[in-house]
């Protein structure tokens, strides 16, 4: 059996519904009862170095951990805001996993983020899974931290270790600015992001289930830190124009100058969401491909129309 923290989330009610769909029994971790209770499901409260694990864990071969303090744009890098951060994704991620060993389960699989490696990339020269970790932000630095502290551990108790690094995960029901960007695309308004050459790789849902699931069983998944993306970086005007395409829309994008772009953002507080717009962040997954013979299932073009139509594929298989 697997049990998955964070299984209300974007991503675990998509790891769950993939793994029973495939007949594997899971048991969610939950903070609080969810309005889809589940006869399997334990209730743990909030995750931290003081949560009571005892008895949710038990008879479990893997544990997945998706729940953590997610990043919020605009989120400083105060001493509170970082000390929030490590409580539940450094401090409560090791608990957790010493947890784990201590109940017998096998495998420790950790969903932690690109954001340990940096926010962008030169165009060309993407993250690598051995690139050296250089995280900004108080989400990026709990995270880095919470890796390293898995290591050690692992060592000591047996317990194998696996970590994840998706980029930014789309799909049907995604929030924060990727929806935001799909209304854009909706409305029809004209987007002044005509002139931006970035590439930035992205993955799809569905992908990032199939790859996480892999992990779950695949004896060299053991020990390793891995990258994820849908094998296919994009522009930022072409996910807009493969977010129309899927929406049967044409979208109006103006040529606006990048520098020009950054300043009036910087001048209306937004900075932050235009950088990502116009900067480049790529991954290379050969590791992860050569690693576990792993090929994302579903192509850009099908992850961009099931996040438009907010239909999941979870059986794991590229649509014909």
């Amino acid at each position: 059996m697997i049990g998955v923290t964070g299984a209300s989330g974007f991503v675990g009610r998509a790891l769950c519904a993939h793994l029973a769909s495939q007949g594997q029994p899971v048991r969610r971790l939950l903070r609080q009862a969810a309005g889809d209770a589940m006869p399997g499901d334990r209730i743990v409260g909030n995750i931290g170095p003081d949560t009571d694990w005892r008895g949710a864990l038990k008879g479990l071969a893997c544990v997945v951990h998706c729940a953590a303090h997610v990043h919020r744009m605009g989120a400083g890098g105060s001493g509170d805001n970082l000390a929030t951060y490590r409580r539940v994704n450094t401090q409560g991620t090791r608990h957790l996993a010493q947890a784990a060993a201590q109940a017998g389960v096998r495998r420790f699989v950790f969903v932690s983020s690109v954001k340990v490696l940096g926010e962008a990339t030169p165009p060309g020269q993407p993250f690598r899974h051995d690139s050296p970790p250089s995280p900004q932000d108080p989400y990026g630095q709990s995270k880095w931290e919470a890796e390293q502290s898995l290591w050690p551990l692992a060592h000591e108790t047996g317990i194998e270790v696996v970590v994840i690094r998706p980029p930014l995960v789309y799909g049907p029901g995604v929030g924060a600015n990727f929806q935001r960007l799909m209304r854009w695309v909706a409305s029809g308004l004209p987007l002044p992001l005509k002139s931006v050459r970035n590439r930035r790789s992205l993955v799809a849902i569905d992908n990032l289930i199939d790859l996480i699931a892999l992990c779950t069983h695949h004896p060299d998944a053991a020990g390793q830190t891995l990258l994820v993306s849908d094998g296919h970086d994009l522009s930022t005007p072409a996910l807009i124009a493969g977010l129309g395409q899927a929406m049967g829309t044409h979208p109006r994008l103006w040529p606006v100058p990048v520098a020009c772009l950054l300043l009036a953002a910087r001048l209306a507080g937004k900075g932050d969401t235009v950088a990502r717009l116009v900067q480049s962040l790529q991954v290379d997954i050969a590791h992860t491909r050569a690693q576990l013979g792993w090929v994302p299932p579903f192509t850009v073009e099908q992850g961009l129309a099931r996040a438009v139509t907010g239909q999941a594929g979870h059986d794991g298989r590229a649509a014909p």
